[in-house]
Formats: C-alpha cells, structure tokens, sequence
C-alpha cells in the first residue's frame, strides 16, 4: 500500500503566510521560507503554496519565493495561484517548484490541463477543486471560493483526470478553517471514481481527523493549515499516531 502524505499547506499574501475560516478573516502566520524550512525538518512528505494575493507583482513575487524555498527545502512542494499560461508554470519550475496546482483558470479553459500535461508532464500538474454544498449537491466554485458554478464537483474531477492531471486537490469550503474534520464522504466518492491521487484539504483539526480521511475518506494526502502554522499539532506526533493506527506513512 502506498504511503499517506502529509502536507502543510501555506497560503501566501503580499509575501506572508496568512490562514482564515471559510475563505475570509485572515491573519498572519508568519514568514513561508522559514515555515517551510521548519516542516521539511520535522518531517512533512511534501509543501503547498498557494498565492491568494491579486497583484500585478505576483508573478516575480511568486518566483522569488520559490526559488527561496527550494534553497531550503528537499522535499516536493507544489505552487499555485494565478497560474493560466505554460509561460507561467516554465518560471515557476525553472525556480525550483516540483508542482504547479491550477484552479480557476482550469475551469475556464480546461484545454489549459492538456497544454501543461503535454508540455510538462502528468506528475506535476495538480488540479485544485473548491467546492461546497449547495442544495445537496458539490458545485465547484472559482476565484478563491467568490465566485459558485453550476459545475458538479464529482463530473469535473473526472473531466480533470481524463485530460491528464496527475492529482487533485479538493477543498471543501464548508470545512475549511472550522477544525471540525475533512469531508470524508465526498472525498469516499471522489476516489472511488478516479484513479489519480486526491489530496483532502478542508476541516483539520485533530488528529483523529487524519485518520479517519485516511481510512473512511480514502485520501492519498491531508493537507492543513493553522493547525500546522499554530503548533495546535506538530507533524512529528500526528505521524507516530497515525502508525499507532495501522496508516502507512513516513517516518
């Protein structure tokens, strides 16, 4: 069985880690280079960047940081936000990142995942999905969770792997930041109809949490946050309490 990853996730603004609850109230977190250097050293399997700050600068303020934290870093990580052109992904590579996540720019042209798989290669193109419940069904929302689509998350997240992506990174905004646990029976479905890794990311708050998305949500990774960014759970216990339970994971 293939090892459950765990993944720090940092959200970036203006060049600092911020963390909010359902997309909004965001406070500081502190510096990413030093956060990152800090959970390679206590053993995360990977890293996720995600830029949600909408300046004209972001593109050279994106790259500067990558290339930072691949100076301190050896393990993957993984950077989104803003990216809608192989041009972009080309830099973002060239300065150390070992993966790129789309979002938005994915659901407006979908043709964009087949350019980047051609061009770089299923491996390092992550699909991010938010979605939320709306009337008893996932629909799929853009721009940071702003802007709801009639597009259904289980369809679109199949749509994704036929076109290539080598992973998916679903976000269930009804869970983020409330630390009441991961959305365990969408991510159930998610996997049971695709063959590519689904990274669960929404809800951590404890560590029974990991577990039960490892086991009942039948994810491949849990990504967190403020948990991680807080010191509310440190990556080293959540790891030996995960093999305490029987989850394949990295020591």
């Amino acid at each position: 069985m293939l090892t459950k990853r765990i993944i720090p996730c940092l959200d970036i603004k203006n060049g600092r880690t911020v963390k909010g609850i359902n997309f909004v109230d965001l406070r500081d977190a502190g510096d990413p280079v030093e956060l990152a250097e800090i959970y390679a050293r206590e053993g995360a399997d990977e890293l996720v960047f995600l830029d949600i700050s909408a300046t004209e600068e972001r593109r050279k303020t994106l790259a500067d940081l990558v290339y930072h934290v691949a100076e301190k870093v050896n393990i993957p990580f993984t950077v989104g936000g803003g990216i809608s052109s192989v041009e972009d992904v080309d830099i973002l590579l060239h300065n150390g990142a070992d993966k790129v996540s789309i979002n938005s720019s994915a659901v407006k042209r979908p043709e964009l995942i087949d350019e980047l798989v051609a061009k770089f290669g299923s491996q390092c193109i992550v699909v991010a999905i938010d979605a939320k419940q709306i009337d008893g069904s996932w629909k799929v929302h853009l721009v940071g969770g702003k802007v709801p689509t009639e597009i259904d998350l289980f369809e679109w997240a199949k749509e994704v792997e036929e076109r290539g992506a080598g992973e998916i990174l679903f976000t269930s905004m009804d869970h983020d930041g409330t630390k009441g646990g991961f959305a365990n029976e969408a991510l159930a479905k998610l996997s049971s109809l695709i063959n590519i890794p689904v990274i669960a990311s929404g809800g951590a708050g404890a560590i029974s949490h990991f577990t039960d998305t490892f086991t009942y949500g039948k994810a491949d990774a849990a990504l967190a946050a403020s948990i991680f960014h807080f010191k509310e759970i440190e990556i080293t216990d959540l790891k030996e309490e995960l093999k305490k339970e029987g989850i394949p994971i990295r020591l």
